[in-house]
């Protein structure tokens, strides 16, 4: 039992998959409300984001790693609604948002308390629900991983989604320069507003030997796979770092070992999901210090594309994968 909560309601309305499936496969359930074991806290939900990885799981190509629930949702902002055994960072009451294993399309969720973070001062609860998946996802890829350096330049596909949008963010805020790709010159043209140095359709560009022509790039943040991995090694400087999260064009790669060696090049890859709940509290601490006085200064926000009330999650999955989005789609929880 929690060591500590409000009076809560026996059940609760959620977001569930009924079978792998298109968008229309997301319906309105009822659920228990869940109960915190020790070392979490639940979560009474505000706001939830809308993430490539929620559409995975509806396909039936992303499972919840074992003991998650099924209801999907990788991140929500609101308050603490009870506390589990051994917290004691969190109080009742407390506004924060939160890096989930699942559950944020419904109006409850349990969470490890290590990931979770205070909602930045300044910014709405609906800005907070766009900040942890995104935000875990760059800093430990670009920052722990590629260990991204002021001075240096980062290569981000797919510049308008909300890995994009923040990718662009965090690095212009520690000095590193961007170049942004996207698939059309609309998109171009937001990437550059948003802060890229440069952008390259690339649906059109040669963007490849554009990049190493003007000076080339030291880390490649890879959302595509397939046929994109060794044109962006061939941009790649000596000793870059490249680090792939995501595969929309495929999770086969055909690569020039030799350029590899010869550039000094490194490649790796991750999945939050799976994340044991030490490794994301580590990273909530290193985000906490180093990315939230950032957010509560106004250096960089969070972009906010779309909010859609829960009931209609399947819409807001067609809009994420019409691509037309610019930055992050929300649910209005509460």
């Amino acid at each position: 039992m929690p060591d500590a909560a409000i009076a809560l309601p026996e059940t609760m309305t959620a977001i569930e998959i009924t079978e792998p499936g298109a968008p229309d496969v997301l319906k309105p359930t009822t659920r228990p409300v869940p109960t915190p074991i020790a070392g979490e806290v639940l979560i009474r939900i505000a706001y939830a984001g809308v993430n490539r990885p929620d559409v995975l799981q509806r396909m039936g190509l992303y499972p919840p790693p074992p003991g998650a629930t099924d209801i999907p949702g990788l991140e929500a902002s609101g308050e603490i609604a009870a506390i589990g055994g051994g917290v004691d960072r969190w109080k009742v009451g407390d506004k924060v948002c939160a890096l989930l294993t699942g559950g944020g399309y419904g109006e409850y969720a349990r969470v490890d308390a290590g990931s979770c973070l205070p909602a930045p001062s300044g910014l709405s609860m609906e800005a907070a629900a766009a900040l942890p998946e995104t935000f875990f996802t760059v800093w430990a890829n670009v920052f722990d991983d590629a260990g991204l350096k002021a001075g240096e330049t980062l290569l981000v596909h797919g510049g308008t989604s909300g890995i994009g949008v923040t990718a662009i963010a965090m690095a212009k805020a520690a000095g590193a320069s961007v170049i942004a790709t996207a698939g059309n010159q609309e998109k171009c043209d937001a990437s550059l507003k948003l802060g890229a140095d440069a952008a390259y359709n690339y649906k059109e560009d040669q963007w490849e030997a554009e990049i190493a022509k003007h000076g080339g790039a030291d880390v490649v943040l890879d959302m595509t796979g397939g046929d994109f991995v060794q044109r962006n090694l061939e941009c790649l400087n000596p000793g870059g770092r490249h680090v792939s999260i995501a595969f929309l064009r495929g999770a086969m790669a055909t690569i020039n070992i030799m350029a590899i060696m010869r550039k000094r090049l490194r490649l790796s890859g991750s999945t939050m999901k799976a994340r044991d709940a030490k490794e994301k509290a580590q990273i909530a601490k290193r985000l906490k210090a180093t990315v939230w006085p950032w957010l509560e200064a106004g250096k960089i926000m969070p972009v906010i594309d779309r909010v859609f009330p829960l009931k209609d999650a399947a819409k807001a999955h067609i809009h994420m994968e019409s691509g037309a989005h610019i930055g992050k789609i929300v649910l209005k929880v509460a």
